[in-house]
């Protein structure tokens, strides 16, 4: 089970259920790999719903990486993730917002 404390988030992938949490090292490959000037630039991206299915497995990838997956994106890309492609926007977003803030309640 995920936990929000930790910046934990659950993705389902082919009906299991996996752990993803953004680590910093993480987030630093994902500013060199997608671009993006700065993380507030990604996080950006995603507020105002200019990412594209790159940039959401990219986050996903870095997510599944940091709690211990060892696929690739190639593989993700080929998984059924829950939910489908809004699915996984919205377990890349999460991901990105619970890297920067404390969970609701």
């Amino acid at each position: 089970m995920a936990n929000p404390w930790t910046g934990e988030v659950a993705i389902w992938l082919d009906g299991r259920c996996h752990t993803g949490k953004l680590t910093l090292g993480a987030l630093a490959e994902l500013e060199a790999d997608l671009g993006a000037d700065s993380l507030i630039a990604l996080v950006e991206r995603f507020e105002e719903r200019r990412f594209s299915a790159r940039d959401v497995i990219a986050v996903l990838v870095a997510g599944l990486r940091g709690g211990g997956w060892q696929g690739t994106a190639e593989e993700l890309g080929r998984a059924e993730v829950s939910g489908g492609a809004a699915g996984a926007a919205r377990a890349a977003a999460e991901l990105l917002v619970r890297a920067f803030a404390l969970p609701e309640g």
